[in-house]
């Protein structure tokens, strides 16, 4: 199996067409997904999480105080976020 460093220089330096290039964007999109759907699942009201926000340039850990369709809500000591699941990390 490929490295992944091998992987990405094989998309930047390689001869792929557009078309492939979507195909290969569309797959990674479909991936996150699936990763924030899983993490969804496993997750409850009252988890402790972490998340990195970029504005502040740190990560927050708060609780989850609600799951949605496509967020999850978390309250931190500076309020509350609605946070992709996938860019979730469970502490």
């Amino acid at each position: 199996m490929p490295t992944i460093s091998e992987i990405n220089h094989e998309i930047m330096q390689g001869s792929f067409t557009n078309d492939q290039l979507n195909s290969i964007a569309s797959a990674i999109q479909f991936r996150r997904r699936q990763i924030g759907l899983e993490f969804k699942r496993s997750i409850r009201v009252g988890d402790r999480v972490k998340f990195y926000h970029p504005k502040l340039g740190q990560d927050l850990l708060g609780s989850v105080t609600g799951v949605k369709i496509k967020n999850v809500i978390v309250t931190t000591p500076r309020g509350s976020y609605r946070v992709p699941a996938n860019l979730l990390e469970q502490v």
